[in-house]
């Protein structure tokens, strides 16, 4: 089994990731930080499955609003 993340861009900076599936949260304010949070958060969550994952996929979402209005 692996792990999957929904990453996205914080409003007030950083990142936030939420696994999809799972009761995973975590946020940080670089994407080295986050990724050691998350490790650590899934490491945790899993620790008493007999079955932890083997995996963690990180899927980054970023969100841009282009207008097609002329101005």
């Amino acid at each position: 089994m692996d792990v999957v993340f929904e990453v996205r861009d914080a409003e007030e900076g950083g990142y936030y990731a939420r696994a999809v599936g799972h009761a995973i949260f975590t946020e940080a304010e670089s994407w080295t930080e986050l990724r050691d949070n998350i490790l650590e958060a899934t490491t945790l969550h899993f620790e008493d499955d007999a079955a932890p994952p083997q995996a963690v996929h990180l899927r980054y979402f970023k969100e841009e609003l282009l207008s097609l209005v002329a101005a």
